[in-house]
Formats: C-alpha cells, sequence, structure tokens
C-alpha cells in the first residue's frame, strides 16, 4: 500500500480513454520539482504496484505508479492475447499525465525491477523517454514466461513459439535499431542473479551505439539470487534517482559495486581501539602507597570546621 504523503496524495485514478482501463497512483512534486518518474511494478509487488512501500515519500518530483493487473493478470504493460492495444493504453495514461503536468519526454524518467524493468526498458526506449532506470530486467520475456504459465497464457493466447519469439525480440529490436539512443540508460544486474547470464549478460552489446548507456555491475556476498538485487542496492538506486529529478544524468559506463568481505580480519584494528580508547572497559586494582601499614596509630579521626552565616 502507498504511504501518503501530506498535500501530495497518492491519489487513484483509472485512465480510461483507450481500449484497456489502466490504473494508477499519483503524487504530486513539491518545492516546484519540475520532473515526473514512472514506475512500472515487479511480478512480486503488493497490489501489482512497484516501489509503492514508502521508499519514494521523500522525492521531490512528480511520481505515477502504473498497475500491473488487468483481467486479475500481469501483462509487462504489453499485450492480451498479442494484442498491444493494451501497450497504447498504458502509453495513453503517461502521456495524459504528462502533458497536464506541461512536461515533456525529457523531463521524465521510466523506472522499475524486474518485469518493471523490462517495461522501463520498452517504454523509455520507444516513446522517447529521456531517463530510463531498469533494474533486473528480462530482455528474453517470452522465454521468461515459462515460468508463469497464467502470465503468458494471458499475453500470448496461445503459447506458441512464433509468439515467444516476437516477446523475445521487443527490447533487443528496439536496442539494435539504435531508438532513442541519446537517452540516459541504467541498467542493474549481478552475477548472483540467476537470470543474469540468459536474461541480460548477451544483450549488452546492443548498447554500443547509445550515448550515456551504464551498467552497474553489483557483485556482493549479499545478494542470494534475483529478487534481493534491487534490495542491497537501494542506498546507490535512491542516489541515482535523486540526480536525475534534479536533471543531472551522471555518466557511469561499465560500474561494479559491493565486493564486500564480511569475514575479513578486524583484529588489527580492533588492538588499535583498544589501545587508543579514552575509557577502558576495565581497569587495575588501586594501590595505597602511604601511609605504609603500621603506621597509623589514633584510634578516631575528627574533622572539624566552620560554616560562615548569611
Amino acid at each position: 500500500m502507498s504511504v501518503a504523503v501530506s498535500g501530495r496524495g497518492p491519489f487513484s485514478g483509472i485512465e480510461t480513454s483507450g481500449t484497456y482501463p489502466v490504473q494508477f497512483r499519483f503524487s504530486h512534486a513539491k518545492k516546484g520539482n519540475r520532473h515526473l518518474v514512472v514506475v512500472f511494478a515487479e511480478i512480486a509487488a503488493p497490489d501489482d504496484y512497484g516501489w509503492s512501500n514508502g521508499a519514494f515519500g521523500g522525492l521531490r518530483s512528480n511520481i505515477l505508479w502504473i498497475r500491473d493487473q488487468f483481467d486479475g493478470h500481469n501483462s509487462y504493460y504489453l499485450c492480451k492475447g498479442m494484442d498491444f492495444d493494451l501497450e497504447r493504453s498504458v502509453v495513453t495514461l503517461i502521456s495524459n499525465v504528462m502533458n497536464s503536468l506541461g512536461l515533456t519526454p525529457d523531463r521524465c524518467t521510466m523506472w522499475g525491477s524486474s518485469k518493471g524493468g523490462s517495461a522501463a526498458l520498452y517504454f523509455g526506449l520507444k516513446y522517447g523517454f529521456r531517463n530510463i532506470v531498469s533494474i533486473v530486467p528480462q530482455f528474453r520475456i517470452g522465454t521468461y514466461l515459462g515460468k508463469h504459465p497464467k502470465v503468458a497464457e494471458y499475453m500470448m493466447g496461445q503459447v506458441t513459439e512464433t509468439n515467444v519469439h516476437v516477446l523475445d525480440n521487443v527490447i533487443p529490436d528496439l536496442a539494435r535499431a539504435e531508438v532513442n539512443r541519446d537517452a540516459n540508460i541504467y541498467v542493474l544486474s549481478s552475477p548472483q542473479d540467476e537470470q543474469y547470464p540468459v536474461q541480460v549478460e548477451p544483450y549488452l552489446g546492443l548498447f554500443g551505439g547509445y550515448e550515456n548507456f551504464n551498467f552497474i555491475f553489483s557483485d556482493s556476498p549479499f545478494i542470494p539470487g534475483h529478487t534481493q538485487v534491487t534490495r542491497r542496492n537501494v542506498p546507490v538506486l535512491m542516489g541515482l534517482i535523486n540526480f536525475l529529478i534534479d536533471g543531472m544524468a551522471p555518466r557511469l559506463g561499465f560500474a561494479v559495486n559491493g565486493r564486500e568481505q564480511p569475514d575479513a580480519d578486524r583484529s588489527g584494528m580492533d588492538r588499535y581501539l583498544d589501545g587508543t580508547s579514552p575509557v577502558r572497559s576495565s581497569f587495575p586494582a588501586p594501590v595505597a602507597l602511604a601511609p605504609s601499614p603500621g603506621h597509623v596509630h589514633a584510634p578516631t579521626v575528627r574533622f572539624t570546621g566552620s560554616e560562615p552565616t548569611r
């Protein structure tokens, strides 16, 4: 469920001017920001809205969350029974929101993880949006749908080799044609993602002609698999989206992050900290040096003095 931010929303709506009704949530920008972030959902997204757990509550931009729920099914925001009017209904929503805000595609960022990452790439490339952030996407959508037979049946109608081939190539064909080659594109994946060798790595070379294509290779022992790549990289991603919202597009090229060493030897630093600590956890027992034993003979001790009156 989205977390409301006072004065911003999120507000819910349904775009019905296309063939397929498209449900959405929207939050207004704050402090006069002139940017729109469009968020596509991953398969496991709560209520089919991606990044709707409050992580974007502090962003200054306008935010449009699009629900991937059509007739009770996910669709990659693309098609029903290979009818791509569903895609056109989605882009109608984005265009109507963008135009209502008085923005252009140069002031928009397409954003998503996994299924949503594929959608961010597809819509961002095909429709000329300036910024694309695609986290652990699937390039070969048709092949991947073998793991989700209900989604495959909804999208293809009949799951045939031809239909699988068409969906496998909707994103690679755009990249091969260098569509929207001046876009700022950021793809993030990981060698610990079991999908990486098939779904991402073979397609990175297609972006050689793009002016600002960036690939973040997250190599971390704290990533056990596909679903944890995004979580490991939330700080990096939040930094990136804030740059883009402020009109700055970093040029990272091929970047590697992670490579933590959780079993690294800390003994040297522990010794240093122990030797420089101003307060020790234990002290030696005090030793009395005076008076020496046997030199105190008085049976009692008297204290005398006076207090001045006020």
